[in-house]
């Protein structure tokens, strides 16, 4: 037997069974004709990638067993796990951190003070 109900159909029933305290969040924050109840869930940010199909938690793992064991404290540590996020979810602000870095890094064995 084939089902008879449309898209909309089931949006309404989908939103009839909810708590009013929930229709009243979506009603108020994206309206019902903006709510979509059959998106598609985001990515969890624990499998979210880089280019190097690498987590951040593996870009930390692997870093960071690279550095002297006595080379860092905690506040290194969360450093680079804030970068290594950043840069898996490719945000503006650690990108320019980054570029920073690097280009400071050039102007300084450019000047000779490396």
């Amino acid at each position: 037997m084939e089902n008879t109900f449309s898209d909309s159909d089931k949006k309404k029933a989908i939103f009839d069974a909810m708590s009013p305290r929930r229709q009243k969040h979506i009603l108020n924050k994206m309206g019902y004709d903006q709510w979509d109840p059959f998106e598609k869930p985001k990515d969890p940010i624990d499998i979210r990638r880089d280019k190097s199909r690498r987590t951040s938690q593996m870009l930390v793992r692997e870093f960071l067993q690279s550095r002297p064991l006595d080379g860092y404290s905690n506040s290194y540590g969360r450093g680079v796990l804030d970068m290594a996020m950043g840069i898996v979810n490719d945000d503006d602000r650690y990108l320019a951190m980054y570029e920073f870095a690097l280009w400071h890094n050039n102007l300084l064995a450019e000047e000779g003070h490396k």
